[in-house]
């Protein structure tokens, strides 16, 4: 393993002075709320971008700094490209809305409101109807270590089968998938879609998202190739993993999109 020194990842630098992204550090709850709120509509827009909408589906949450029993949501209805500041809803676990004027996706809210009640330490949880991630989901098995990419999620993603193929409108439904999420940062709920969730930010459970369902497509294309890849070894998988596929890699990957998005779509924070 390599000695890190004081640094939490191999991809910052060692030379002092650089520019290089850096993490907000505030006890300013306000100063927090605004921070996760903005990059909440960061990762939208992402969505929007990465051609990862589908009609209303796709919920993105973000807990509240003050109220962790509350969360931060996209609007039902409003198209990823289209979400903006002012126009976020807070959420309760009752699906009651604290705050803000439109309505909550009641099947999101069921899955999300579950997962964050049962996980404390979960910050960010994000879940969309995607071609790839949908495609491969109903194959019911975990991705292999094919790639340098795929080695991310190597024994860090769980394979659930529970309430697959059903609109999952009960609460019941939600608190039984939610044990999935222990201890992994993404879920392939069979027939049903990809989910990843976060315990450092909405950042990294959104990069994470782009960075799962691209996984599928490479093994969709693989398997449509009709050739066996050459798995990396577990040990060699494990080592990417923890350098590459870290939930701080996550947020690092995503600081690049959230700048090209404040310069891009200004109007996001309105």
């Amino acid at each position: 393993m390599l000695d890190l020194g004081d640094r939490t990842s191999i991809y910052q630098p060692e030379q002092k002075g650089l520019i290089f992204p850096r993490e907000l550090q505030t006890n300013d709850l306000a100063e927090l709320r605004d921070h996760r709120k903005r990059h909440l509509v960061a990762a939208c827009r992402a969505f929007a971008q990465w051609g990862l909408d589908f009609g209303f589906a796709g919920h993105l949450t973000i807990r509240d700094p003050e109220h962790p029993e509350l969360y931060w949501t996209n609007p039902m209805a409003v198209h990823f490209a289209q979400v903006k500041l002012s126009n976020l809803i807070l959420v309760d676990h009752d699906g009651h809305v604290a705050e803000g004027d439109y309505a909550v996706n009641q099947a999101g809210f069921v899955i999300h409101s579950a997962v964050h009640a049962e996980h404390p330490e979960i910050l960010a949880m994000c879940h969309a109807h995607t071609v790839y991630g949908s495609a491969y989901a109903s194959l019911g098995r975990p991705l292999a270590p094919i790639t340098q990419d795929a080695c991310a999620f190597f024994e860090d993603h769980a394979v659930l089968a529970q309430e697959s193929g059903k609109v999952s409108v009960e609460r019941g439904a939600g608190f039984t998938m939610a044990h999935a999420f222990k201890g992994v940062k993404a879920v392939i709920h069979q027939n049903h879609g990809l989910f990843t969730v976060s315990r450092h930010s909405i950042d990294s459970a959104a990069f994470l998202f782009h960075w799962l369902e691209r996984c599928c497509q490479m093994q969709l294309m693989i398997d449509a190739s009709g050739h066996a890849p050459i798995e990396i070894p577990p040990e060699k998988a494990r080592y990417s993993r923890e350098h590459v596929g870290s939930e701080y890699v996550g947020w690092l990957c995503f600081q690049s999109v959230y700048d090209d998005l404040v310069q891009t779509s200004p109007d996001m924070f309105h």
